[in-house]
């Protein structure tokens, strides 16, 4: 199973903070709504792949970046992050190593899931 995620055409063309109580379009909300459902629904099939797709966006603040994909590392634990998603970014390539630094990164206090 593939989930493709593109965020500006399925979350926001221009993402916004870390938290939700920040303002819309929040990495927290991406997350919650978005990502981790469609994590979820992977994890559980053979060979399941979340691909998220950066481009068309006005940009991203780092804390939103921080959030969504370094707050997944923190509920199910980096390695599995990295085994279930793919980043896509042709219109700014170095923003997936950068996001993958963020999920490998990610302090870890427990993992609940």
């Amino acid at each position: 199973m593939t989930i493709h995620l593109n965020i500006a055409k399925q979350f926001s063309e221009t993402p916004g903070p870390r938290y939700c109580e920040e303002g819309e379009f929040s990495g927290e909300q991406f997350r919650n709504e978005l990502l981790e459902p469609a994590f979820a629904k992977v994890r559980d099939s053979t060979n399941g792949k979340v691909i998220v797709d950066f481009d068309g966006t006005a940009g991203y603040a780092t804390s939103f970046l921080e959030e969504a994909f370094g707050g997944l590392a923190r509920i199910y634990e980096p390695s599995k992050v990295i085994k279930y998603i793919e980043l896509v970014c042709t219109e700014e390539p170095g923003l997936v190593e950068e996001v993958g630094n963020y999920i490998k990164n990610a302090r870890i206090k427990k993992f609940s899931r």
